[in-house]
């Protein structure tokens, strides 16, 4: 029987494999047939593990969301490990979402596919609008976790500007990606901009003790 790494490693393959295609072709591009002929399996291989076109376009899009999120966790710890501040750790996690770069253009390319196919299917657009309620509470708790710590004005309400920051990432991603030589040097000098209107006090966090300082980035 096959071990469940074989498992995984099939859904990888087929991920990686729709993420190629949508990256490359689009969205049409992607069937079942093109989808196993770009993952070298069999069309009965693909059918084993997805039913249809739109469970196809979930996992990819999953495999691209666990794939940013990596990232950023990178990113957190790395700013923990450097005493970083909330808004500079803010500023490297939110880039990630720009695609200044190949690999993020296909991610990107995924993800605008999710997002147009989801308008007319209902289960997908329950996803869509979980995905971005999570970016949403994570912002959120990072500007919380900002006013614990000294960066944030102790007034200011969390939830607009985590709303307002991620706006304003979403549209610079979407710029970014049709204009890449006007954007990609200037947009991540935009978002630093945007935190520093949110992060205007200095970081007190670094007083406490290395242990809970990952609870204070809150990203």
């Amino acid at each position: 029987m096959p071990r469940t790494a074989d498992h995984e490693q099939r859904r990888r393959q087929i991920a990686v494999a729709v993420c190629d295609l949508i990256s490359e072709h689009g969205l049409d591009a992607v069937t079942v047939a093109r989808t196993a002929g770009a993952a070298g399996i069999s069309v009965g291989l693909v059918q084993h593990y997805f039913r249809t076109k739109d469970e196809m376009l979930l996992h990819a899009f999953n495999h691209v969301s666990a794939s940013i999120r990596g990232r950023i966790d990178e990113r957190i710890q790395a700013g923990i490990e450097h005493r970083q501040p909330i808004s500079w750790v803010l500023s490297e996690a939110l880039a990630e979402f720009l695609p200044l770069d190949e690999k993020r253009r296909a991610e990107f390319r995924v993800a605008k596919a999710f997002a147009g196919r989801a308008l007319d299917a209902p289960a997908l657009a329950e996803i869509d609008m979980a995905t971005s309620s999570t970016l949403l509470d994570d912002l959120a708790r990072a500007v919380h976790n900002g006013k614990e710590c000294g960066e944030v004005e102790p007034d200011l309400d969390p939830r607009p500007a985590a709303v307002r920051l991620a706006a304003v990432t979403e549209g610079l991603a979407m710029q970014a990606y049709r204009d890449p030589a006007e954007l990609n040097d200037v947009a991540p000098a935009i978002i630093e901009t945007e935190l520093a209107a949110v992060f205007t006090g200095e970081c007190r966090q670094y007083t406490a003790s290395p242990a809970s300082q990952g609870d204070d980035l809150g990203v």
